[in-house]
This record gives structure tokens, sequence and C-alpha cells, in this order.
């Protein structure tokens, strides 16, 4: 009787400790879904001396990226749009050649810029990418049918390209961003690197989990739908 009444004892204290266990890993996944969160977003690349700055920082602070690659880039900078992949990051179709606005193109032919640029990437990084940006954000009927992704644009736009200067960028960003945000980038100045060698760090500080737009969506619950254009994720 003395061992059989240790043995509920015993069974007792296991069942506390695991509804104890399972009650702090409920806490702690509610707490990581209500942590804010932005999706960094890189445009125009790869060039892999600002590339790869940016997922060194990345990778330091485990933190994660979208980056939307011009095609005719991406052979030339394979080691790092693998790198890229394998980090977690997530690379979206943005253009083959850049050579104008997609909405001067036809259907055929915005169709067969992006489609070589998925086999450029899917060739380098064996990942078939899932979202799309159009080219300066412009959209109109015959893009919004020709692109079967969902369309990514933005709801911070640092103009990095235009300043090529990282306080700029840094300001930008730091006196805009909120909960849910998706800023845009380019990954071909050294100022946007050292912009953001600045910026994860400070944001990773105020409570920011840097994460992939697909991560972002997931978060808030919505589905990505092919046709559709998204500034963000408030």
């Amino acid at each position: 009787m003395r061992n059989f009444g240790l043995r509920r004892v015993l069974l007792l204290s296991v069942i506390l400790c695991c509804s104890a266990f399972l009650a702090l890993s409920a806490r702690a996944a509610e707490q990581a879904a209500q942590r804010p969160m932005v999706a960094l977003t890189f445009d125009d690349g790869p060039y892999s001396p600002v590339t790869g700055r940016i997922l060194d920082v990345l990778e330091c602070s485990d933190s994660r990226a979208t980056f939307f690659v011009e095609g005719d880039r991406v052979s030339g900078c394979a080691p790092t749009v693998r790198r890229a992949a394998e980090l977690g990051c997530q690379i979206g179709v943005h253009t083959w050649d850049h050579r104008c606005l997609m909405t001067q193109l036809s259907e055929e032919e915005i169709r067969t810029q992006l489609s070589a640029t998925a086999d450029a990437v899917s060739q380098a990084s064996g990942i078939v990418p899932t979202l799309s940006r159009p080219v300066g954000g412009a959209v109109n009927d015959t893009v919004r049918k020709a692109i079967d992704y969902p369309m990514i644009l933005w709801s911070v736009d640092t103009r990095d390209w235009e300043s090529q200067d990282a306080d700029a960028v840094c300001a930008e960003v730091l006196d805009s961003v909120q909960d849910g945000d998706i800023i845009l980038m380019h990954d071909l100045y050294p100022s946007t690197a050292e912009a953001v060698e600045r910026l994860v760090p400070v944001l990773i500080e105020q409570g920011y989990e840097l994460v992939t737009v697909e991560e972002l969506a997931q978060s808030r619950g919505a589905v990505l739908e092919s046709h559709v254009r998204y500034f963000d994720f408030h």
C-alpha cells in the first residue's frame, strides 16, 4: 500500500510538471505571436559585395529578409543567392533585366521576364519563388493579369537608391517604422549595407523581429493570393 501511494504521488507530480510546461510553452508562443515584426526587403540584386554584407548582419542576428532579384544577375552571384536561401531568407522575382516598368510590357513579355527569373533562382538555390514585386511598384490591368504571384509592395520607402546615404536611410526607417511594415531597400549600394548594419541591432533592441514577408503574413493570419497587391500587414 505504501508503494502504491508513492506511485500515485509520483504520477501526480509528473502530471503537474507536464501541465506547467505546456502552459509555459503556450504562453511563450502567444508572446512570440504578439512580438512586433517587420519585413526588410531588397530589390535589384543580387550584388555580392553588398548582398553579402547584408547576409552577414542577418546571420549574426538570427534574422531574415526577402530579396526580390533581377534574373540576369542571379547566375553570376549564385553562391550569394544560395546562401540567402540557406539562411532562411525568401527569394522573390522582380524582373529579368529592369529595362523598363512592367506597365510598358505586354502580358507575354511580363510572363517571360518572371519565368526566366524564377528559373534562374531555382537553378542557383534549389527553391521555387512564390512572391513577386513589380518594378517600381507600377501595376495596371495587364501586369495584374500576367503576374501569377502575390505582388508585394511596401509601406516604408527608404529611397536608398536616391540618397545613397546610410544616415538618411536609417532616419527614414526609424522615424516611421511600425509593427507589420514592409521596408523597401536595394542591395546594390554600399550605403544600404552600412544602413542595414546599423539598423538591424536598433530594430532588435526596440523589440522587433525581422522576418520574411511570408512569415509576416502568416503571423497575421493572412493568406497571400496571386494577382493581389500587399503593402503591409498592420
